[in-house]
């Protein structure tokens, strides 16, 4: 009797134990979706009341000379884009948290993409320089998420840097520099988390998923994202394939 006592004993604990991190776990992912929510809702809140801001102007001034109407539609348009990319990112991540993101590798060159990535982002950041050092690299890999990697490390540096930002390509490694805010020593283990924000230098990873995201595109090419920061001096994005 002594023994079987013992043995209900042990089972209800380890019943108890199961059931504590189950309860942790869901208490941790409903504190996730509610970061997530939050981060969406600040993310989203500037783009739209920007729109909204200069749609009613239009609507309102009829009065407005054409120059205006036209920097103003531009506005519109570039606030669009803006939620747009937010949108895909956000999808993006949903398909490495489900485990759905899979590579579709292909052999192209590493310095036409960048090349094309520095194109696309010259529309959004017409007064910036983006400066491309190297020659042709011929890979195997998946060119799409390449490309989403590449684009949020050089637009992280274009946001946090007022110089230009180098890409350089060469020896199987590329690296993304700035002269910007750069990242205090006790950041730099955290700005790949995901959801994770700073506070200081107005470092804001946005939505907390840029730089997971290119952790997670990096993982699956096998090589890992690497941060050289100093504060008030800039910072070094890089990995090797």
């Amino acid at each position: 009797i002594n023994q079987n006592l013992i043995k209900a004993i042990k089972s209800a604990k380890k019943r108890e134990d199961i059931k504590q991190r189950y309860n942790a776990k869901l208490k941790l992912k409903n504190r996730q979706r509610a970061d997530m929510i939050s981060a969406i809702a600040h993310e989203f809140r500037n783009p739209i009341a920007s729109i909204m801001g200069y749609a009613q102007t239009l609507d309102e001034d009829k009065e407005i000379p054409p120059a205006l109407q036209e920097k103003f539609l531009r506005k519109i348009y570039n606030n669009g884009l803006k939620i747009e990319s937010l949108l895909s990112r956000l999808v993006l991540w949903n398909k490495f948290e489900s485990g759905e993101a899979t590579l579709h590798p292909s052999n192209f060159d590493l310095y036409t993409l960048a090349e094309e990535v520095k194109a696309s982002l010259k529309e959004k950041y017409p007064q910036r320089e983006i400066v491309i050092e190297g020659s042709a690299y011929m890979i195997d890999a998946d060119r799409t998420l390449l490309e989403v990697a590449l684009k949020n490390l050089i637009e992280n540096a274009l946001k946090y840097s007022k110089d230009e930002v180098v890409v350089r390509i060469g020896e199987g490694k590329i690296a993304v520099t700035d002269k910007g805010a750069g990242i205090s020593t006790s950041d730099i283990s955290k700005v790949t988390k995901k959801f994770y924000r700073s506070g200081t230098h107005s470092w804001d990873n946005s939505m907390g998923l840029g730089l997971s995201i290119v952790k997670r595109i990096l993982a699956l090419h096998d090589t890992v994202l690497e941060i050289e920061s100093e504060e008030e001096k800039g910072s070094v994005f890089s990995f090797r394939i």
